[in-house]
C-alpha cells in the first residue's frame, strides 16, 4: 500500500510513512497515558485494533478501554478490536519461531484489506523477559519485520518496560526500530540500523558469543 496516508498522531508528534515504534515505559500507568489517545483516535478513525497483551492483563486492559470513553461492546461487534495474548501469539506451543512470526505479521496486514483502512497495532514484549532464553531471536525478528511494515500504512507498537530488560538489550531493541518513544514522547531514532546492515552485524557477534569469543567473555 503506502499510498498517500494521513499522519497519525502520537505521543506528542505524527506517524507519516514509517510506522514501526519502540515504545519504552518505566510501567503501565505510563504505558496507558500515553497510549490511549492514540488508541481512542484509532477508534475514531475507522482503524482496526490489535491489541496483545499479558495473558493475565486482559480484563484490566479492557476495563481500561471503557474507563477513557471507549465502548468496547460495540469495538468487538463490529469486529474492530482484536485482543491477544503475547504469550499465544509469540510462544506458540512453547517455542519462538521468527519465520513463524514474520508469516504471521504478513497474514495479519493483509487480512484487514477491504475492511479497515488500516490496523494500530500494539504488543506488550514482557513475555521476552521470562528467562531471556528468546532475546537473540527476538531482536533479529523486530530488524527482520521491518521488511512487512515497509509496505503497509499499519501503526506498530512494541512495547517494553525497562525494569525488565538490561541494557544491552535495550540497546539492541532500539537499533531495530526506526522510531522510538523516551519519556513520553515519539523521536526519530538514531540507533536504528536497517536490516541489511543490522541482521549481518548481530549475527557475527551471536555467533562469537556462542563459540566462547574471549573478547565477549571479558564483557
Amino acid at each position: 500500500m503506502k499510498g498517500h496516508i494521513k499522519p497519525i498522531s502520537l505521543a506528542g508528534s505524527e506517524l507519516k510513512e514509517i510506522r514501526h515504534v519502540c515504545a519504552l515505559f518505566n510501567n503501565e500507568d505510563e504505558e496507558y497515558r500515553v497510549l490511549l489517545p492514540f488508541i481512542k483516535d484509532g477508534f475514531r478513525s475507522g482503524d482496526k485494533a490489535v491489541h496483545v497483551v499479558n495473558a493475565d492483563r486482559q480484563s484490566e486492559h479492557m476495563q481500561r478501554l471503557a474507563a477513557a470513553g471507549i465502548d468496547t461492546a460495540a469495538a468487538q461487534e463490529r469486529k474492530q478490536i482484536d485482543l491477544r495474548t503475547n504469550v499465544d501469539i509469540y510462544l506458540k506451543d512453547g517455542c519462538f519461531d521468527q519465520d513463524r512470526m514474520v508469516e504471521f505479521f504478513e497474514q495479519l496486514a493483509a487480512s484487514n484489506e477491504g475492511q479497515f483502512k488500516l490496523s494500530r497495532i500494539i504488543c506488550r514484549m514482557d513475555w521476552a523477559a521470562d528467562g531471556f532464553t528468546h532475546l537473540d531471536n527476538l531482536i533479529e525478528f523486530e530488524s527482520r519485520v521491518n521488511n512487512v511494515w515497509r509496505g503497509r500504512d499499519d501503526a506498530v507498537i512494541c512495547t517494553y518496560h525497562l525494569g525488565q530488560f538490561g541494557g544491552d538489550t535495550v540497546i539492541d531493541v532500539m537499533r531495530t526500530h526506526p522510531l522510538v518513544i523516551i519519556g513520553g514522547i515519539l523521536h526519530p531514532n538514531p540507533f536504528f540500523v536497517p536490516p541489511e546492515e543490522f541482521l549481518p552485524d548481530f549475527r557475527e557477534r551471536r555467533g562469537k558469543q556462542t563459540t566462547g569469543d574471549p573478547i565477549f567473555a571479558q564483557l
